[in-house]
């Protein structure tokens, strides 16, 4: 593993543009080209964006065991923990604060961590069908990125030529830097996204078919409803999965999507042998100068058709006891993980209402402050996955997912990110989230689950959180 020591990133100012795309549509036909986007300009709740492309080393977790691939082709082979493996890349106790402070990310860990990934860390019954052959978990190391920060309304190129070299092998740091520096002079650059546009046809999508009939659905929370009462859990996270066939460039689907539904822990990741499109609204943990906070959705219902609906809507949500005894299981859940390497976990908002383009959320917020001996990684690992999409209690509820839903969620429900060589991270829940895999294109729509839950409702509300994705998709483009 490389030997690292401090590093101060290479800050290039670049002109800011108030939509990302036209940045990542600059690098995205590099290699493993990210892009954890904010939602802006249409969504106001976020803040960074942050693109990058062509990982120096990409570490990818399949069951047990990951795979590492540097940029100058040596490779390597782990069982290890790939948390514990994570941390040999991003030893942060070496790292002094940079004084760049506003930045949140200075070159390190871009990807995503999915659901499945938590196999590694409990021991779990084998009885959903594995049929995504997407990795456990993708993560590139990066040593550099484009920031765009809205707030402020400035850009820039990040470089971290330190962590490039602790890497091991030559990496052509000019090549990106000429790339940025040659955009913003050409007209071209400008009319990205017009370009994007008219491309738009070259994408085809298939009807969306659930994985499960509605008596099955029924049958699922039926059996739900029967571990409650026998105490065995409190609340059970369980979603249905939508499938469809296409054919194309999934970015251009995902720029449709991000249009349609503006959303503050957006991203998009192409993969060697498929797509992420997330369009999450809910964060998971981000870490900030040592200072912890996650953000637990539970409780929805979709907006109304006219502002008196949608008024009547929102204080109906705000006003449900079910729903807030939902986020207070969950909150409890959470406070409990945060706890193992924080000190003062505090809940300084309950149940508050936010509002997105299709659904209204409750979101409450915990806080925390990390551990002087604790890393951001630590605390990712052991609270993984969040408990907002679980249940509670966490193992014996994952327990249940496994037993009633057909198909193993892949990244659905686990999260994207990053994870910064000083030490800061901010990921997401990856609800309203698709991933192409191959020719198949996949969505999931899910849900607490508690004593009191009503079927037919529950239903209807794991539909509704991703209908705005299917129906935009089968519009724009269904055959």
């Amino acid at each position: 593993m490389p030997d690292f020591t401090a590093t101060t990133p290479h800050i290039i100012p670049l002109v800011y543009q108030p939509d990302s795309a036209h940045w990542f549509a600059l690098v995205r036909y590099l290699p493993h080209a990210v892009w954890l986007d904010s939602g802006r300009p249409q969504s106001t709740y976020g803040r960074f964006d942050i693109i990058a492309a062509a990982p120096q080393c990409l570490v990818e977790t399949r069951g047990a065991n990951t795979s590492i691939r540097y940029g100058d082709g040596r490779t390597d082979e782990s069982a290890l923990d790939p948390f514990y493996l994570l941390k040999q890349f991003l030893p942060v106790d070496q790292l002094p604060k940079h004084s760049n402070s506003d930045l949140p990310f200075i070159g390190g860990a871009l990807g995503y961590f999915g659901y499945d990934l938590g196999r590694r860390l409990e021991t779990m019954p084998n009885l959903a069908r594995n049929d995504i052959a997407l990795p456990d978990m993708s993560v590139g190391i990066y040593p550099w990125a484009i920031i765009q920060d809205h707030q402020h309304k400035t850009a820039c190129l990040v470089i971290n030529t330190e962590l490039g070299q602790r890497l091991g092998g030559a990496y052509n740091f000019l090549e990106i830097e000429q790339l940025c520096a040659l955009a913003a002079k050409n007209p071209a650059f400008h009319e990205a996204i017009n370009c994007i546009k008219s491309d738009q046809k070259s994408f085809k999508i298939s009807e969306f078919e659930s994985n499960l009939k509605v008596e099955e659905y029924q049958q699922a929370l039926a059996k739900i409803h029967d571990y409650i009462r026998a105490g065995d859990c409190y609340q059970v996270n369980f979603a249905q999965r939508f499938s469809a066939e296409f054919s194309g460039d999934p970015f251009i689907a995902y720029r449709v999507l991000r249009a349609a539904l503006p959303s503050p822990f957006s991203g998009f990741m192409q993969l060697e042998a498929g797509a992420v499109l997330s369009l999450s609204p809910e964060r998971f943990i981000q870490v900030r100068d040592k200072c912890v906070e996650t953000k637990p959705i539970k409780g929805t219902i979709k907006r109304g058709a006219t502002p008196e609906e949608d008024v009547a809507n929102a204080e109906w949500l705000q006003n449900s006891l079910k729903n807030r005894a939902e986020n207070v299981m969950i909150v409890d859940l959470l406070r409990n993980d945060l706890s193992k390497h924080n000190a003062q976990v505090r809940v300084p908002t309950l149940c508050e209402l936010q509002t997105f383009a299709n659904v209204h959320h409750l979101v409450s917020t915990v806080t925390g402050e990390l551990n002087p001996n604790a890393t951001a990684l630590d605390l990712l690992r052991d609270a993984f996955p969040g408990g907002s999409i679980t249940g509670a209690p966490k193992i014996r509820a994952m327990e249940i997912i496994e037993e009633l839903e057909p198909t193993r969620r892949s990244l659905y429900c686990g999260s994207l990110g990053y994870i910064s060589a000083d030490g800061q991270m901010d990921t997401s829940i990856a609800i309203r989230t698709l991933v192409c895999d191959g020719e198949k294109i996949h969505c999931w729509g899910g849900g607490g689950i508690v004593a009191d839950s009503e079927t037919e409702q529950e239903y209807r509300e794991s539909i509704a959180k991703v209908k705005v994705l299917m129906d935009t998709l089968e519009k724009e483009f269904g055959s």
